[in-house]
């Protein structure tokens, strides 16, 4: 039967309109019809109708729109009586229906609900077991003390149900029914204690969040469970991960020692010993090892380490935390690729994970130092996206990279998002007192700020100078006056109220200025705002003080304006100085301590981080995000001092490390365990992914969508055709699938992991007087500026004395675009530097001709690059390679046959020969006679196509297409150089 005869049959055309047929209505009365959710009294009536009927089809039907109503948000309560009475249908498709709508409304109704408990139980009983799962659910939604020994009864009954689904569900029952009646916790742990031993995945995170919600304390129900859920981790589903994740961490706590001793040993065959006899485990422990890592401990950190690579941020934030807080500290930083990854997601996961980046980049600068690039701020960030990065910026400073992320302050400042440009003057603020050595550097630059036509950039100037001057007062009294001058311009009351501070602090270094100061201030006090009130009244006492003979009056009238001040804080504060610094009768010995109570040395303020004491909260939780405790938190542990008895967990075990190896069933290689999964190839493979794609933006998209692929591709195998197997294939398969991503991955272009640095000499130590240089070219993108190439300067200092302001002099031609390094302001005798530079070569091989200069003396300096160094790699396919090489043709095209040395006609030989003298990458070639690389000009961007054709006797055709056809001339010598050398 059609749709709209069905309608037409119950309800005439007001209701066909209302299933939602596409056909405009012509009339008011259509239009109030075709309110479908509307509480239309006809509508309902309808629906209680289409409930009601004898036909199933209509049943079916009237539950879909309900059900629609209810995804809607839209109120359908009112329709309960009738949906309540097709509970016990024979069609499974409606009581599935029926049972979604009875557990949204059960709650509401619970008298209709009671009605039908005994249609309820029956369902406990069907064959089906989504009715069964349904029923319970449906059950234990019904909040009536009433019930709960029924509740109980049915959450016994399903957790020894022979489907886990079922289960899974009497688990989520648990926690509603605790919450409902506490007293029954000693019964409810029982079952708990019987679903926790389920060794299905489906039970598995469900069970662990009741217990977490139940019993969180009973650290015995999870002994003999622990190796079980450890090995059945990487199958559960995701949320289940998470749960399981962070049980797993507060247990650990409890039960292993710390691996953060200083003298822990870590040795990856301790492991085996889980594994082995009891006799080869004592065998392989000697008394010269204090610490070795309890098995069960590394079999935790071993099992969670593949979810780092989950396509949900949830799980790949657990893992983080867990290795954050019982991973060794040499291994903890497993995780920094994968979190960095996750600031590709959206904003609302980017906050978390920033933030748990932020506290962990206080403790551990070097986890993240080398991705400092992907905390750069950017112009789309969200202003709380965008403190964070900052934050995290400020942690990372250290002395080898602070020019750089000033540079990257000085734009941030020019924001236009004021809260944030606040933030960076801040953040200047914190590197000058974390680093001295760019103290002055940091002083001076928030100094012309002072001249910012933007208030609130002025303002935290000021304030944030004011902190800085008084870590060295004596050397600033420059500053002081200036800020003086700029005074009457600055508005903002903070930055005036910091500035009268500054003045009172240290009057007697500006001590012509002061006075003045106080005298504007005194035309202007009753308009003033009440903390600038305040800084007056303390400026005139100090300067009182100091000076009497000049602000006598001043203060007196000061004082007065004060004592009648509608504040009272203004009041108070001003009968107490009045008190304090004039003499008289009233003011006993007091006033001898005048002096020694205003003009007392201030401590200088600590500017910190505010995530600085964030560590006292776990990792990922909601108390770290919100920096104070949650209800429901749960404290992490402190490590025990000696670790409880591990024979606890000595149970069934599912032999873990077995599941591990590639071959199973072959005990006569062991080694192949340690081989895949070791540490080393580990971060063998991460270096090479990182020397591939971490500084191509194509590159790292490509790797991300590879890894989105591998969670899909995974996903979506296992529960549609391995379910049934057991945990040994589903592992196997697991490794099989990850390493043909890799493979597929690997297959596609990437940037060369060979990177030859050869070493060039600027300036000999005789001819610079004892300063030597060496440069040489890193192959990475210039910071400064894209068109730029990145060179690397090494200054020594090969005298026996000091050498100061080594700088940049001039350059020739002086339209040489190059970007210089901060002056240098001492270099100690035999000491080192390196410092990075930026130089626009034009797609030219023309040296940079520039001065190198001393505090006395100039020597004049070239760089000349080699052709291969004006090169970037590019990333691409065969097929676009051989496209765009057709677009290159003729006048493009440069080629040669050259005549190879026998030891480099193999693949690798050849690329590391060509990457040695061209900067291009590496383009994947499915034929093996012929060798692609594909690589852009710095630039210009130009494409640098080469090509190299094995041919007999040694010989090769070599091709470059290009549009530079002098650059190719010169990199096709340079090339047949490099081939032919043996």
């Amino acid at each position: 039967m059609s749709t709209g005869a069905l309608y037409n049959d119950q309800g005439g055309a007001e209701t066909a309109v209302e299933a939602g047929t596409e056909s405009a209505p012509t009339s008011s009365s259509t239009g109030a019809a075709f309110g479908l959710f509307s509480a239309d009294f006809k509508k309902n009536e309808d629906l209680k109708e289409m409930l009601e009927s004898n036909k199933e089809s209509h049943k079916l039907e009237a539950m879909k729109r309900v059900v629609g109503l209810i995804a809607k948000g839209k109120n359908a309560s009112e329709l309960f009586p009738a949906v309540v009475k097709n509970v016990a249908s024979k069609n499974i498709e409606l009581k599935k229906l029926v049972y979604v709508y009875l557990v949204r409304y059960a709650e509401e109704q619970q008298d209709l609900a009671l009605l039908s408990i005994s249609t309820f139980q029956r369902a406990l009983k069907d064959p089906n077991q989504f009715i069964r799962a349904s029923a319970l659910r449906v059950l234990s939604s019904i909040r009536v003390p009433i019930i709960v020994p029924i509740m109980m009864l049915a959450i016994k009954e399903a957790a020894a149900d022979l489907s886990p689904y079922v289960r899974k569900t009497s688990a989520h029952a648990i926690q509603k029914l605790y919450s409902l009646d506490a007293d029954q916790k000693e019964q409810l742990i029982e079952v708990i204690e019987k679903l926790l031993k389920d060794k299905s995945t489906l039970v598995a995170g469900s069970v662990v969040m009741a217990f977490e919600e139940v019993c969180p304390d009973r650290i015995d129900l999870i002994h003999k469970n622990y190796r079980k859920l450890c090995n059945l981790l990487v199958d559960v589903e995701e949320w289940g991960q998470v749960v399981i994740i962070s049980m797993l961490t507060r247990y650990a706590r409890t039960q292993f020692t710390s691996p953060w001793k200083e003298d822990a040993v870590f040795d990856e065959n301790n492991e085996k010993a889980f594994y082995d006899s009891d006799s080869e485990e004592k065998k392989g422990q000697t008394e010269s090892k204090p610490y070795i890592m309890d098995p069960d401990h590394r079999l935790l950190l071993r099992n969670t380490k593949p979810l780092l690579q989950s396509r949900n941020t949830a799980v790949v934030m657990s893992v983080a935390q867990l290795y954050w807080h019982l991973a060794p500290k040499h291994e903890v930083s497993i995780v920094t690729k994968s979190l960095v990854r996750l600031l590709r997601s959206h904003r609302e996961v980017q906050y978390i994970v920033l933030q748990n980046i932020a506290t962990m980049s206080i403790q551990r600068k070097g986890m993240f130092e080398p991705f400092m690039k992907s905390f750069y701020v950017r112009s789309t960030d969200a202003t709380h996206i965008k403190t964070l990065k900052l934050e995290i910026l400020t942690n990372l400073a250290n002395e080898a990279n602070i020019s750089t992320i000033l540079r990257e302050f000085q734009t941030y400042v020019k924001s236009q998002d004021k809260a944030f440009a606040a933030a960076t003057i801040q953040a200047i603020g914190r590197c000058a007192t974390n680093i001295s050595e760019v103290t002055d550097t940091c002083l001076n630059g928030l100094v012309l700020l002072l001249s910012n036509r933007d208030e609130t950039v002025v303002a935290e100037s000021v304030v944030v100078i004011k902190k800085l001057l008084q870590t060295q007062p004596t050397q600033h009294s420059e500053i002081i006056k200036h800020m003086a001058k700029l005074f009457d311009n600055i508005t903002v009351p903070m930055a005036r109220a910091s500035i009268l501070w500054l003045m009172g602090e240290y009057c007697e270094r500006v001590p012509k200025i002061a006075p003045d100061v106080l005298r504007k201030m005194a035309k202007t006090f009753t308009t003033e705002e009440d903390i600038v009130k305040l800084q007056t009244v303390n400026l005139a006492a100090k300067l009182y003080l100091t000076n009497s003979k000049q602000t006598k009056l001043l203060t007196q009238y000061i004082l007065n304006l004060g004592k009648y001040d509608q504040n009272y804080d203004i009041r108070d504060r001003t009968r107490f100085i009045r008190q304090l610094i004039v003499p008289n009768e009233k003011s006993g010995a007091l006033n001898k301590y005048a002096r020694r109570i205003l003009l007392a040395p201030k401590p200088a303020p600590v500017l910190e981080s505010a995530f600085k004491d964030r560590d006292r909260f776990q990792l990922g939780t909601l108390s770290h995000s919100l920096n104070i405790k949650a209800t429901g938190y749960q404290e992490l542990s402190d490590w025990p001092a000696v670790a409880p008895d591990q024979s606890v967990r000595n149970v069934e075990v599912i032999e873990p490390v077995k599941e591990w190896a590639p071959l199973v069933g072959k005990a006569k290689q062991p080694k192949s365990d340690d081989k895949f999964y070791s540490d080393e190839e580990e971060e063998k493979d991460e270096e090479e992914s990182e020397s591939s794609g971490s500084d191509d933006s194509s590159s790292s998209s490509s790797s991300s969508s590879s890894s989105s692929s591998e969670g899909l591709f995974y996903d979506f195998m296992l529960p549609c055709e391995l379910h049934d197997t057991d945990s040994t294939s589903l592992l196997s398969l697991y490794l099989f699938i990850n390493l043909l991503l890799c493979l597929s991955a690997q297959s596609q272009v990437t940037t060369p992991s060979f990177s030859p640095v050869k070493t060039y000499e600027l300036l000999h130590h005789m001819s610079g007087k004892g300063l030597a240089a060496k440069y040489h070219f890193p192959r990475q993108p210039c910071l400064y500026q894209p068109n730029m190439v990145a060179v690397q300067v090494i200054l020594t200092n090969c005298s026996d004395h000091s050498l100061e302001e080594i700088h940049i002099g001039d350059r020739s031609p002086a339209s040489l675009n190059i970007h210089c390094f901060n002056t240098i302001e001492r270099l100690e005798p035999e000491a080192s530097v390196t410092v990075s530079m930026g130089i626009d070569f034009s797609d030219s091989t023309q040296a940079a001709n520039f001065q190198l200069c001393t505090k006395t003396d100039q020597f004049s300096v070239s760089i000349q690059p080699a052709v291969g160094e004006l090169l970037m790699p590019s990333s691409m396919t065969e097929e676009e390679f051989c496209k765009d090489q057709g677009k290159l043709l003729g006048m493009n095209e440069t080629s040669a046959t050259i005549t190879m040395a026998t030891a480099n006609t193999s693949s690798l030989a050849i690329n590391k020969q060509l990457l040695s003298v061209a900067n291009v990458g590496v383009v994947s070639s499915s034929q093996n006679n012929i060798h692609r690389f594909a690589g852009r000009t710095v630039s210009s961007g130009a494409l640098v196509l080469v090509s190299l054709e094995l041919r007999e006797s040694s010989t090769a055709l070599l091709t470059i297409n290009t549009e530079k056809s002098i650059m190719a001339s010169m990199l096709l010598r340079d090339l047949k150089q490099a081939l032919a050398m043996a």
